[in-house]
């Protein structure tokens, strides 16, 4: 079968952390994955650069874990908020180690998306997705089926199109290809903003990673938000301040202005100041709580972030892009190989959409996307939080159904969990 004529399984759109781990998953069942991946590895990523143990766990299951061991391994997290601080290490669990590591996303993507690559998948790298290409034939539901996507090549003035039985999503927090899909975020569920440079210090080797639960802007005022210093081992740390859209009052604070006050803030020990400074800072904004969707449709599914699957808490979404990304290969993955049933002949392929668990779960909060569009139909827009009404009566002296009221993001994240 030609290139033009052949039909891959699965084409995977991004090879990030979600998309590398879905491609890893299924090449390794069996599966003919294509990842197509706009930039060449290794490249840039603004981030924390910080690797829960959540996230060792999943690196580990990918055989990933021994490429990690010129990184910087910690301990624990030592935190900060109005006047106390409290150093926690990492718990013993059944299932996590009792450590992380910190490293760049310089380093650690390419990592995973070779590894998927060794392991069956093909990669693209350089390679943009520029269109999708839509099946007519079949009803967007609610998302639009998708027979393949449109890619050009750095260099290229000619596209060409890669075929797909099924197609994942997994560009990360901009997702241009799933907005072009129809997917859009809900503005009640939380969006952060984060800034991140790295600077020199003594400290760059700590046993523990540092977060600030009190930061403030330049007239000492709190804002919703957090600072961190995450200790590289290589003679840097990464320091940034992330902001949560929980109150109107974040739209008017300057995050450069807040980076530089808290650098100033920070305890002295670890040397930042513009002398140590490595660069500009570098940031941009984070759906979070599973606020993007429709996040499934007929063979087509979203996954890491540009579903928004961001950790609203503490800012953490490598390990949940892992955890999407696996989670996606159906029924089977992740078991002894030659257990693994390979796709079928003349085209056909196990139901990816209907096998992987976490999409049984998303067809489920698909369901509800449509509940909540018939409720915004009816009731307009959430731009903003309903008041919890417990079941009173509203102004009219009705009282709604705990069934109509818009549902909070616990019910999805626990998806995860």
């Amino acid at each position: 079968m030609g290139a033009a004529e052949r039909v891959h399984d699965v084409v995977v759109v991004g090879a990030g952390p979600s998309g590398s781990s879905c491609a890893y998953w299924l090449a390794d069942a069996g599966w003919d994955v294509v990842m197509v991946e706009k930039k060449v590895f290794p490249r840039e990523k603004t981030c924390g650069d910080g690797l829960t143990p959540r996230a060792v766990r999943q690196l580990a299951d990918m055989g990933l874990e021994g490429a990690l061991a010129g990184a910087h391994r910690y301990t624990g997290l030592r935190a900060f908020g109005f006047g106390q601080s409290i150093e926690m290490q990492w718990p013993e669990h059944p299932h996590f180690p009792d450590y992380g590591y910190t490293i760049s996303r310089h380093d650690l993507d390419g990592l995973v998306a070779t590894r998927a690559a060794q392991t069956g998948a093909t990669l693209l790298q350089g390679t943009e997705v520029v269109d999708v290409v839509v099946d007519d034939s079949v009803p967007a539901s609610p998302l639009p089926a998708l027979s393949g996507v449109t890619v050009r090549e750095r260099g290229a003035t000619r596209t060409r199109v890669i075929k797909g039985h099924y197609v994942v999503v997994a560009d990360g927090s901009n997702s241009r290809i799933g907005r072009m899909l129809g997917t859009s975020r809900r503005r009640d569920l939380p969006l952060g903003m984060a800034l991140r440079g790295y600077y020199r210090s003594d400290r760059h080797d700590d046993a523990f990673i540092e977060s600030h639960l009190d930061i403030r802007d330049a007239d000492g005022t709190v804002v919703p938000g957090y600072g961190w210093i995450f200790p590289m081992g290589d003679g840097r740390v990464n320091v940034g301040v992330g902001l949560l859209s929980t109150e109107q009052r974040w739209k008017g604070v300057n995050t450069s202005t807040l980076m530089d006050t808290f650098v100033d803030y920070a305890p002295k020990s670890w040397g930042l100041g513009a002398e140590t400074s490595l660069g500009p800072p570098t940031g941009g904004k984070l759906p979070m709580g599973l606020s993007v969707g429709p996040r499934v449709g007929h063979n087509v599914l979203i996954a890491g972030d540009a579903g928004g699957a961001i950790n609203p808490f503490n800012g953490e979404g490598i390990a949940y892009g892992y955890e999407t990304g696996r989670l996606a290969c159906p029924d089977g993955c992740g078991g002894p190989r030659a257990a693994r049933v390979r796709p079928g002949a003349h085209g056909r392929v196990r139901p990816l959409l209907q096998g992987g668990a976490v999409v049984r779960a998303l067809d489920l909060a698909s369901r509800r996307d449509a509940r909540l569009r018939a409720d915004r139909d009816a009731f307009g827009p959430p731009d903003e939080p309903a008041p919890a009404d417990h079941g009173q009566p509203d102004a009219a002296g009705r009282t709604r159904s705990r069934r109509n009221r818009v549902p909070r993001a616990r019910a999805d994240l626990a998806v995860l969990t």
